[in-house]
């Protein structure tokens, strides 16, 4: 008899947990104490580097071995300007775990991550990355639908689960994007998924440390309030965002109205303009989980957003999750009964 375990036995034993539930790696949100309430309850916390200085982040990796003896990952931006120093920390702290984002990693970055013990995952939005990553020694691969919150590529899961998931099993393949209940996760796992990450419904937990003001508007909003980014032009190489719509929204149009004239009057570079595109999304992202303005801040979400209903402790999100995939699960077996 199929059973949650024998479906997710890949995942758990590759992540070393007791359930193959990650913890998406969220800027100003995975810090130390949400990372190591996820690891303790059983599932996968993810520390998020983001841009921060690296002096921090390795605090911050400090305070989470402090907080957990469970296995937690740290999420590598490759476009993040801390991003190499961010790589020595993580190596030289002998990370379990490391995972590369936003970016293909080098074949010698991936080498060097696992010379010093780590298994390494990183995103792969399309199958010919998918056997790049693994063929430049990626242990795991992450899929993110764009149905997910924060920075998002342009396909949504249910694409890249027939493009990637049905083609490639080298690897283990955690799956993300629009995930919000337990119920779906044995249908990812049944496709050959070893486990699935969250992130927006772990933001509505106690344990998250994001402003109640950041929280409440998750409670309020619907799945078709998280929309993606508008993109003005292809000049600056927007990467999509996927976040609540507000006003700070229409702030981030007119920041690249003004970067496009400058950049063509030879007021700002390429790389200038760039970077204060990012900027633009560290400090209004800030502004929403740490300060609680949420008219101009980023309230970045996925569109799982809008089965979100109420603020739980961490460990009664996780158990209901597993509780929902087991009775799910027992749901596909009864329909899968001869009449």
């Amino acid at each position: 008899m199929i059973s949650l375990d024998s479906l997710w036995e890949r995942g758990k034993t590759f992540l070393n947990v007791k359930y193959p539930i990650m913890c998406g790696a969220m800027t100003w949100i995975s810090e130390s104490s949400l990372v190591a309430a996820v690891s303790n309850a059983g599932a996968f916390g993810c520390l998020a580097g983001g841009n921060m200085e690296p002096e921090q982040l390795e605090k911050e990796i400090e305070r989470t071995r402090a907080l957990t003896d469970k296995p937690f990952a740290v999420n590598l931006i490759t476009l993040a300007p801390n991003y190499p120093r961010h790589l020595e920390i993580a190596i030289r702290q002998k990370i379990p775990f490391i995972i590369f984002a936003a970016g293909i990693p080098k074949s010698s970055e991936i080498r060097r991550a696992k010379d010093s013990g780590a298994k390494v995952l990183a995103f792969a939005a399309a199958e010919s990355i998918a056997r790049k990553l693994i063929q430049r020694g990626a242990d795991g691969l992450m899929l993110e639908g764009s149905e997910a919150g924060g920075h998002i590529g342009h396909v949504s899961l249910t694409i890249l689960l027939q493009q990637v998931l049905f083609a490639v099993d080298e690897v283990p393949i955690f799956v993300a994007g629009g995930i919000g209940t337990g119920r779906l996760i044995p249908y990812m796992l049944l496709m050959g998924a070893s486990g699935v990450q969250l992130g927006t419904r772990f933001v509505t937990t106690e344990e998250c440390k994001a402003h109640p003001g950041f929280k409440a508007a998750f409670l309020k909003a619907r799945a078709r309030d998280a929309i993606s980014t508008p993109q003005v032009g292809s000049e600056l190489h927007v990467v999509a965002v996927r976040a609540l719509r507000n006003k700070g929204m229409g702030r981030f149009t007119d920041l690249q109205m003004d970067l496009i004239q400058k950049r063509r009057a030879g007021g700002i570079s390429q790389a200038d303009a760039q970077y204060e595109v990012e900027k633009f999304w560290v400090g209004a992202l800030r502004k929403a989980v740490v300060e609680g303005d949420v008219e101009y801040g980023s309230i970045m979400a996925g569109q799982s957003v809008g089965l979100v209903d109420r603020i739980v402790p961490l460990r009664d999100l996780i158990q209901n999750l597993v509780e929902e995939a087991e009775k799910e699960l027992c749901r596909i077996r009864d329909r899968m009964q001869p009449l």
